[in-house]
C-alpha cells in the first residue's frame, strides 16, 4: 500500500542508509589521524561532522518520539543521549563504535518510517530546541528537515573526503532508484 505523505519519507530512509553505508565505506580509506585532523568544515573534521549527524538524528527522533505516536522503532537505547547536551558534542570518539552507532541507527530510521502512520507529517509537533526555545510546527517540517540536514552535513564529509583524494561516487538521491 502506498502513501503519498509517508513513502517519501520511506525512501529518504533508505537513501539515508544507503548513502550512510557508501559515506562510511570511504572514510576506511582514511588513517585515524585524517578523519579526526580539523579541515575548516563547521564541525572541524570528517570524525566530528559524522558524529554531530549521530547526535542530531538521536535528538530529532527522540522528539519525533515524544509526540504522543508509540513508536516501537524508536523505544529502547535507541535515543539515548547524555543530559544537556551540546551539538559538538562528541558521543563517539572511536570510529569504530561511530560507525557501529550510525549502522544500527540508520536501521532505527528505515524502521521508524516503516511504521509511521499517514497522519504523522501532519501532527502539530510541540517541542523545545537545545537553546530552551519552545517551538511547535507541523511534523512535515521537522521531518524534512531531518533528512536536509542529514544531506547538508553529508556534502560537507564528501567534500573533505575529496580534499584527501577519495571520491564517494554518485551522490544523487535518483541514483537509489536504480538499485
Amino acid at each position: 500500500m502506498t502513501d503519498p505523505l509517508t513513502d517519501p519519507y520511506r525512501w529518504l530512509a533508505r537513501y539515508n542508509q544507503w548513502f550512510n553505508q557508501r559515506l562510511y565505506l570511504a572514510c576506511e580509506d582514511l588513517s585515524d589521524a585524517q578523519r579526526q585532523e580539523p579541515r575548516g568544515a563547521f564541525f572541524g573534521s570528517i570524525h566530528h561532522t559524522l558524529n554531530h549527524l549521530v547526535l542530531t538524528d538521536q535528538m530529532w527522533l527522540k522528539r519525533m518520539a515524544q509526540q504522543g505516536v508509540a513508536f516501537a522503532a524508536l523505544q529502547g537505547d535507541a535515543l539515548d543521549l547524555p543530559p544537556q547536551v551540546s551539538l559538538n558534542h562528541v558521543l563517539y570518539a572511536d570510529w569504530a563504535a561511530l560507525r557501529q552507532r550510525r549502522e544500527r541507527l540508520d536501521q532505527t530510521i528505515v524502521d521508524w518510517t516503516q511504521e509511521m502512520p499517514a497522519t504523522f507529517p501532519s501532527h502539530t509537533m510541540r517541542y523545545q530546541t537545545t537553546a530552551g526555545v519552545a517551538r511547535e510546527h507541523p511534523a512535515w517540517q521537522a521531518i524534512s528537515h531531518f533528512f536536509n540536514h542529514q544531506t547538508h552535513h553529508r556534502g560537507q564529509v564528501t567534500t573533505l573526503l575529496h580534499q584527501f583524494g577519495v571520491d564517494v561516487g554518485p551522490t544523487d538521491a535518483i541514483v537509489l532508484a536504480d538499485r
